[in-house]
């Protein structure tokens, strides 16, 4: 047995420390969290003073019992979990359920995998620094506290199986009220006008007027008034500009960057970010901080210089706005500069060479820029044009790298030719193009991170699980709209006449974006009613700010539980008491024939219209379909859905019909039902009975090349079947896997048999 246990967090890590530290060194994984809050109950002791009750997680219970028996055998147990409030409360956790003595433990952090980082935190052990523990406790007990107790109330007054969070139910606050934002604009139409001129050399000019009309009329009116206008330059001001770099990555600056330059979601950037730590090639990648350390500035000034020279670099030290930050951290960057790329897979290798970038662009001279700009115009017009350009004088950082925007309207400008003040211009082409006002973008994953940032929501470590919670919960959705067509008109003058001209453009795309679905709004509106100061933005950045002063030592965690308990359980048992149900039920319209009112509301079963009022008793139901929501849809559009299921006729003896069901638009044929997908360009409304029977006849056949073979037995029938998976065998509700060895075509009845009755071995026993 080893003198020495060294337990890390992930089994990635280990072989590699392991070979860092030599034969005297055996390294463990914990495979993250063992233990954790019991699921049975609260699992907190509220009446005494919030003691949490923790047990072993299920699926840790083999890990934890041969690591008792490592430590037991070894002198000195190193805990080496990571260097964040998580990491310190697993070394917390590991403490407690090893039942190892204060003695024995040594604490120890590194922010990179390397052999020198690994050597120099063993020659400096600390022990546990529970400030960072009960951080990380008062975290979880209140994350908990209001799940458990907030939840059952959404169970009662929305809708049953719905879950609450604190942090996350802020995050859908934010995309509701942008979707309302959307929704309350009013759009409105002007006209932009730009042209292209010709200076005295010949060479062609941008210019776009500095201001816009209101109506095709006025548009119109000014582009008359230029058919026999003379235009020169009347002032040309050049000046000096520069262009700084951006600091290093922080983890909400790297996902950001990764979705608007790679396009990957946030947990996708921290899983790639992950592997790249856990292999050595950057450090910790959850961090708030933008700090490097002399050794890494070092090491970027010798390779700026090197390969771009002397000039190009330009050492900094940049300091983090926010006061939670821990400057002792550093950014993500790479272990070592020399490596400019690496050989693994496509993602790592992509999002290795952002960082890179700009790791190294952050410590690079700015890039010196001239900016010029032109007014043209034209005497007795008042409005004028106006030329942007800008020349490159020193590159600087741009050599390696520039950060991303999320304006979509942000464009490069580009060169000017040269020209003098008083040069005539004569215009080529002067259009004037219909363009309308735009509401606030719906949010992207990386834009959220970014607001969440701004307003002190939130820590590093917990972007991307809130992120997925929110749209696995089912309160938002990534948008997959293409957008509309709509006619643009635009009106030209080339060679002194005005010509007119309708375009089509797309609008109001929203592919990708975060959307909030029916259930979210009303939760939303709901939790926003009753539980106003849990999901008030700055009640919840305050929140953050007493973690961090716990973390430092400032605050007791138990005293900071106790003052938003108390508060927060009277709300919740107020409201369980006195609030109404919440369905967002709203009054659409009148049905034409009958009188009867029409609504669309939240059901049991997900968004629907209801005809008739909720005191009559043949009321009438259909489900709303997901491209529809019922704070947008029409009585119009709403009765449509009343037409269905709707008969498109018979084939082979069998009644077919188009419907919409909670999944979506499909054809039934009997039992069999055949789901019409998006790019069929089909809907229920209008699909024909030929196209019908096509869709189904394609499903027919791709289903019966997924049956292997069948057999009929008095206990019923028994299929082998394509899945998936693979080959697998079916009887009743049950499937079982076919052994490696079995060829499926070849299945008798009798193998099958054998196979539904051979027990399968548990992981243990094999």
């Amino acid at each position: 047995m080893a003198k020495n246990l060294v337990i890390v967090e992930s089994p990635a890590k280990a072989k590699t420390i392991e070979s860092y530290l030599g034969k005297d060194f055996v390294v463990k994984s914990s495979f993250g969290h063992v233990r954790d809050l019991t699921k049975k109950g609260i699992s907190i002791d509220i009446d005494n003073d919030f003691t949490p009750q923790y047990e072993v997680s299920a699926d840790k219970k083999a890990v934890v019992k041969e690591l008792q028996k490592l430590a037991k055998a070894a002198e000195v147990v190193w805990l080496a979990t990571d260097e964040d409030r998580e990491g310190e409360a697993i070394s917390w956790h590991l403490k407690e359920a090893l039942s190892l003595d204060d003695s024995k433990i040594k604490r120890i952090t590194f922010n990179e995998i390397t052999k020198t980082a690994v050597t120099k935190a063993i020659t400096k052990p600390r022990e546990i620094n529970v400030d960072l523990v009960n951080a990380q406790q008062a975290r979880r007990v209140l994350d908990r506290l209001v799940g458990f107790e907030l939840s059952p109330v959404l169970w009662k007054k929305v809708r049953p199986s719905l879950s609450a969070g604190r942090v996350q139910s802020v995050s859908v606050r934010l995309i509701v009220e942008r979707e309302k934002e959307i929704q309350a604009f009013t759009s409105k139409e002007y006209y932009k006008v730009s042209a292209i001129f010709k200076t005295e050399a010949g060479q062609d000019v941008k210019a776009d007027l500095k201001s816009n009309f209101e109506t095709v009329k006025e548009a119109n009116a000014f582009l008359e008034k230029c058919v026999a206008a003379n235009f020169a330059v009347s002032s040309l001001n050049q000046r000096p500009g520069k262009k700084s770099p951006a600091a290093p990555f922080t983890t909400s600056t790297l996902q950001q960057e990764a979705s608007r330059k790679l396009g990957y979601s946030v947990a996708r950037t921290m899983q790639v970010a992950q592997k790249l730590y856990e292999s050595g090639k950057i450090t910790y990648m959850r961090t708030d901080s933008v700090n490097l350390s002399e050794d890494a500035l070092a090491a970027i000034k010798a390779e700026v210089v090197s390969y771009f020279g002397g000039e190009y670099a330009n050492p900094k030290k940049y300091f983090t706005k926010s006061k939670s930050a821990q400057e002792a951290h550093e950014a993500i960057r790479p272990t070592d500069f020399s490596l400019h790329s690496i050989g693994e897979d496509s993602s790592e290798i992509k999002l290795y060479e952002l960082i890179w970038k700009r790791t190294v662009a952050s410590q690079m001279a700015d890039a010196e820029l001239e900016k010029t700009t032109v007014t043209i115009e034209s005497k007795g017009i008042k409005e004028v044009f106006e030329a942007n350009g800008e020349v490159i004088k020193f590159d600087g950082f741009l050599k390696v790298y520039l950060e991303g925007s999320d304006d979509e309207e942000t464009a490069e400008e580009g060169m000017l030719p040269r020209m003098n003040e008083g040069e005539v211009m004569t215009y080529k082409t002067i259009d004037a193009v219909q363009k309308f006002t735009r509401p606030a973008a719906r949010y992207t994953e990386a834009s959220l991170v970014k607001k969440l940032e701004e307003l002190g929501i939130g820590r590093p470590s917990t972007y991307a699980p809130t992120i997925s919670t929110i749209q696995k919960r089912g309160y938002v959705e990534k948008g997959e709209k293409e957008g509309d067509e709509r006619s643009i008109l635009t009106l030209k003058l080339s060679s002194g006449k005005i010509t007119e001209k309708s375009i089509t453009e797309k609008h109001g795309s929203d592919k990708g974006k975060l959307t909030p679905t029916d259930i979210g709004i009303v939760v939303n509106d709901f939790l926003v009613e009753h539980f106003k100061d849990i999901l008030d933005y700055n009640f919840t950045a305050s929140v953050e700010e007493e973690f961090d002063e716990i973390a430092n030592g400032l605050l007791e965690w138990t005293k900071m539980i106790k003052k938003f308990y108390a508060p927060f359980h009277k709300a919740v048992e107020n409201t369980l008491e006195h609030s109404e149900r919440a369905s967002g039920e709203r009054l659409l319209g009148v049905h034409p024939e009958n009188g009867r009112n029409v609504f669309a509301r939240i059901g049991r079963f997900g968004p629907m219209i209801q005809i008739g009022d909720q005191d009559d008793e043949d009321k009438k139901f259909a489900s709303v379909p997901k491209d529809k929501s019922i704070n947008t849809i029409t009585v119009e559009e709403a009765l449509e859905l009343f037409k269905l299921p709707r008969a498109l006729g018979e084939y082979k003896g069998e009644e077919m019909q188009a419907n919409v069901g909670r999944f979506g638009p499909y054809v039934r044929w009997g039992k069999t039902f055949v789901s019409i997908k998006k790019d069929s360009g089909e809907e229920p409304m209008t699909i024909t009975l030929d196209k019908a029977v096509e869709m189904l006849e394609a499903h027919l056949e791709a289903k019966k090349s997924a049956d292997i073979n069948k057999f009929e037995t008095p206990d019923g029938l028994i299929e082998v079947l394509n899945g998936r998976f693979g080959p697998y065998i079916k009887m009743g509700k049950k499937n079982f896997k076919i052994p490696k060895d079995k060829e499926p075509a070849k299945l008798t009845l009798e193998d099958c048999v054998e196979i539904i009755n051979t027990p399968v071995k548990s992981k243990k026993e094999k």
